[in-house]
């Protein structure tokens, strides 16, 4: 693992990653939320013809954030100065799920979105009742119960990283979608209730030049994926 150190908007970040493999391409792949780089790496290291870069975002994993409350775009612009700092410029950028979003914002000429994030899903009753008891309740000074109520995602999270959260969890990306120029693929998961395989089916029509590939599994459906999504990369970039 090594570390690159650089500066943005006047704070200081640490950004753990990984570099494997070799070829003449370069794929960078950001993890999702909650997630880190050893996740996307175990699933995609056997890639064949490119240099692989594996980071840990600020806030996740081995990158620390303890004090910047940050969004998406913020986030877009620190691995853009990531990337800088290596001097690389990716030929594809490979996103799962909140990483999706930011790779996107990235703009590369390859995207790859695996259960990307950034079309919004309506919550269920039983979400939508308890976000409106907590809105009032606050108020009243219980935020101790927070646990009780916030996302699984959040309940471990410290200040920042909680609002930085809040800050993305609900983004409407269709106009950022429809905009990205670039190939795209998209890998999803049929039975992803995260990220449903309908969003997927929307992002596709909104990216013009995109191919979806509909794959058994889950939100982590790329897990047991691997060799289909890596031998699609392999011919189609």
């Amino acid at each position: 693992m090594a570390v690159k150190e650089l500066e943005y908007n006047g704070k200081k970040f640490s950004i753990a990653y990984n570099l494997v493999g070799s070829g003449e391409k370069t794929i960078l792949f950001l993890h999702g939320w909650g997630s880190n780089k050893e996740i996307m790496q175990g699933a995609f290291s056997k890639l064949k013809g490119f240099k692989q870069i594996y980071i840990d975002m600020p806030g996740f994993g081995k990158s620390p954030n303890e004090d910047t409350i940050l969004t998406t775009k913020d986030y877009s612009q620190i691995i853009k100065l990531f990337l800088e700092k290596l001097g690389v410029e990716p030929t594809a950028i490979a996103g799962h799920s909140f990483g999706g979003k930011v790779a996107t914002l990235l703009n590369p000429n390859n995207l790859i979105l695996l259960s990307s994030a950034g079309i919004l899903v309506p919550k269920p009753f039983k979400i939508r009742a308890k976000i409106a008891i907590f809105k009032a309740l606050k108020p009243f000074g219980i935020s101790a119960l927070r646990k009780f109520f916030v996302a699984d995602d959040a309940k471990t999270m410290n200040h920042a990283m909680y609002e930085t959260f809040k800050n993305v969890v609900d983004e409407d990306f269709e106009h950022n979608f429809s905009n990205y120029q670039g190939k795209a693929l998209l890998f999803w998961g049929k039975e992803d209730s995260a990220t449903p395989l309908w969003t997927g089916e929307k992002i596709a029509l909104l990216i013009k030049n995109s191919k979806l590939y509909p794959l058994n599994g889950d939100h982590f459906f790329f897990v047991n994926n691997s060799a289909f999504i890596t031998k699609t990369i392999e011919d189609e970039i």
